[in-house]
């Protein structure tokens, strides 16, 4: 067990201290596992860790991410802002109405994206008004982050814990009749933005802002809608007892979203008699994202065919004193604190195997645990300005447009924020699903 986690510790230091090489040094972490399963140190074969790793998620991953790919391009997210944006009395409720519409785009749309979306429209009304585009552009990324959690494509967190809880798309509202994920993030998402409210209290100038920008082609936005529909509709497909159908069972969702990625690209690739929307969509790919999620299912197995899941699971279990609540409490909190500073992909693929082990331990159903680490994880990242990418894409476009983003600008609407969607989000988990 000793080598595997020395490995694992080694990994995510490096992960930490080399970000931008995180993809290679999880994969080298893999090689190793295997070196030491070959050496016997525990029993791990190459065909054991390319059976751990979850292809459906891989797949759903990147299919949805040449989907948003036409979606941007069809400038249609742009529209509906500005819509909204002609609407609304002044700025308090523009920014409200935005980080809100941020929020609902990035319960189907990945959080950077979305917030590349909604960014210029928040940009070009601080230019109008002459104010500091700073807090609106803040409150528009923590908002993208907030309701990531919200559905099974909501962010790659939640794709993590779809594959490995076996959760179809209308499980993250209704789970084991009661109601799921879904609707804590929601209640977080109402209290914080009752919490933005507050913040842009001052900020009543009007808005001006005209419908300016121009869609010609509704397709992209009917693939994304469509998208959602059949994997709705995916959910009610009854799993085979065995053999080839049984395995495309479980690539069904992810074979939906190919499938509509693939009818995106092929048309628009027809459109302009060129192969370029396939080489956008390429280059569209978050490449790291998947190459670091496809070395670390490799690494996990390794440390849970050595044991290290067990015995972390175990230490967590001795702390909390077989009290569940403590052990939720324990879960959220300690996963609010490190996704303030550390990714929040690779921790969740880390910890949804020992929260199952935590809960096996306990004797006791694992789902009011996984919500809880899935909320944590997901808004912890909003503490900090290195604690999300979409943070971290922020500050980067308001730096480029020449505005100083200090910490305490951050910290500002980060906190409160985040603060109050944690509580209200995990307080209404453990009410439906704590014993």
């Amino acid at each position: 067990m000793i080598p595997a986690l020395i490995v694992f510790v080694v990994t995510y230091i490096l992960m930490l201290s080399f970000q931008k090489w995180r993809p290679w040094i999880a994969l080298g972490a893999a090689a190793v596992m295997l070196v030491l399963g070959a050496l016997g140190f525990f029993e791990m074969t190459p065909l054991s860790a390319l059976r751990a790793v979850d292809y459906n998620v891989l797949l759903m991953i990147s299919a949805t991410m040449c989907i948003v790919t036409l979606f941007i391009e069809s400038r249609m997210p742009a529209r509906l802002a500005e819509m909204m944006m002609a609407k609304v009395p002044n700025v308090l409720w523009a920014v409200t109405v935005l980080s809100l519409f941020a929020g609902v785009v990035s319960a189907f749309v990945d959080n950077v994206a979305t917030l590349l979306m909604v960014a210029p429209v928040g940009l070009a009304i601080s230019r109008k008004l002459k104010i500091s585009p700073v807090p609106v552009l803040i409150a528009i990324s923590v908002s993208s982050n907030l309701q990531g959690a919200a559905t099974l494509v909501g962010d790659t967190t939640s794709i993590l814990l779809g594959g490995f809880a076996n959760m179809n798309f209308m499980e993250f509202f209704w789970f084991h009749g009661r109601l799921s994920i879904f609707w804590s993030t929601e209640l977080g998402a109402l209290a914080s933005t009752l919490v933005l409210m507050f913040l842009f209290r001052g900020y009543r100038d009007k808005v001006d802002c005209p419908v300016e920008t121009e869609v010609d082609d509704l397709v992209p936005s009917w693939l994304m809608i469509g998208t959602v529909l059949m994997l709705i509709c995916m959910s009610f497909v009854p799993e085979p007892e065995a053999g080839a159908l049984k395995t495309l069972h479980g690539l069904r969702s992810g074979l939906s979203c190919v499938l509509f990625a693939l009818i995106g690209l092929v048309r628009q690739s027809l459109r302009e008699r060129s192969a370029d929307p396939f080489a956008r969509a390429a280059k569209g790919l978050d490449l790291d994202t998947l190459l670091l999620l496809f070395g670390l299912f490799m690494v996990i197995e390794g440390i849970r065919a050595a044991g290290v899941i067990d015995a972390v699971a175990d230490i967590f279990y001795r702390t909390a004193g077989n009290n569940p609540l403590l052990l939720y409490v324990l879960i959220v909190g300690v996963s609010v604190v490190l996704s303030a500073f550390i990714d929040n992909i690779p921790y969740v693929a880390t910890m949804l195997p020992v929260v199952q082990g935590i809960a096996g331990l306990m004797g006791v159903d694992p789902t009011v645990y996984y919500f809880g680490l899935l909320t944590g994880a997901t808004l912890g990242g909003n503490l900090t300005p290195i604690g999300a990418s979409a943070n971290i894409t922020a500050i980067g476009i308001l730096r480029k447009n020449g505005e100083e983003v200090t910490t305490k600008d951050f910290l500002r609407i980060g906190v409160p924020f985040t603060l109050t969607a944690v509580l209200v989000g995990a307080g209404f988990i453990w009410l439906v699903w704590g014993k």
